[in-house]
């Protein structure tokens, strides 16, 4: 059995709410979780004070839980090299700098496998609509990434559960009515072919729980809300506590209670693997 807390949109800086992040990271040392997984935007505007705040963050969980963290679209320094021109690799400067080298990890633990995917590539040619709000917004991955995704799994020993981390929703928020990824369909379909179980993800500002059926597997998809004050719709800050059995797959969302002053259970869900 393997406990996972999923979180999301820390937003460091301005949208920070310092009692939210206080009370989450007191249930991340009061309650050890085996992992603890932020599926992108540690800051805002990626600037380095703002991931310096978040690298005191992870560096605390990770002394009673395993880490593994992606970047969300706003970590990425996009305006350093739009529609690919320029150094690429500046995208990421204070990410790496400051939270970690490596933008797409991997984390095995006993039971579970769990794989990184960096869907915020700044602004590309596949993100572009015609709305200009999307402007460095929407998420992309490419068909290597998922690939690569593939072969870490299949070095995990059989029965793991597999689980990717990724910041973009792939299914369509209820109130922003919006996917935050581009080509869900295929992304989802491909995910499916490679026997994905969970896929972690935020991006949307609210909390959801989906289950995905497919002709070969179905995918639970945990979208984890904000933990700011940017929460779509004046929702309560969130964030999912997940329990990963050979059988099941059982998630909670644990919401912010400004009576308590911390977060408490909220709705259930429970899927069979």
């Amino acid at each position: 059995m393997t406990t996972v807390l999923h979180v999301s949109d820390l937003h460091f800086g301005r949208p920070a709410v310092p009692a939210h992040i206080a009370a989450l990271e007191a249930l991340v040392q009061d309650r050890p979780f085996d992992v603890v997984a932020v599926s992108g935007d540690l800051s805002q505007r990626a600037r380095a004070g703002e991931f310096q705040r978040a690298s005191v963050f992870l560096r605390d969980a990770a002394r009673v839980s395993r880490t593994i963290v992606v970047p969300g679209n706003h970590d990425v320094m996009w305006w350093r090299a739009p529609l690919g021109l320029g150094d690429e690799g500046a995208l990421y400067e204070n990410y790496r700098a400051y939270v970690d080298p490596e933008i797409e990890p991997v984390l095995r633990v006993d039971g579970a496998t769990f794989v990184g995917l960096n869907t915020s590539q700044g602004v590309l040619p596949q993100t572009l609509t015609w709305n200009v709000r999307d402007i460095s917004i929407i998420g992309h991955l490419r068909k290597s990434q998922i690939a690569r995704a593939a072969a870490e799994f299949a070095k995990s020993p059989p029965g793991d559960a597999k689980v990717i981390v990724m910041h973009h929703n792939p299914v369509k928020g209820e109130l922003s009515q919006r996917h935050g990824l581009k080509d869900t369909r295929k992304v989802l379909g491909a995910f499916a072919e490679i026997g994905v179980d969970l896929v972690l993800c935020g991006h949307d500002h609210q909390e959801a729980i989906h289950f995905v059926e497919h002709t070969k597997k179905g995918t639970v998809i945990s979208t984890a809300g904000t933990v700011s004050s940017r929460s779509r719709g004046g929702r309560p800050s969130s964030a999912n506590a997940i329990t990963l059995s050979p059988e099941q797959i059982d998630i909670t969302t644990l919401v912010w209670s400004a009576e308590a002053q911390r977060f408490l259970p909220g709705p259930r869900h429970c899927f069979d693997r």
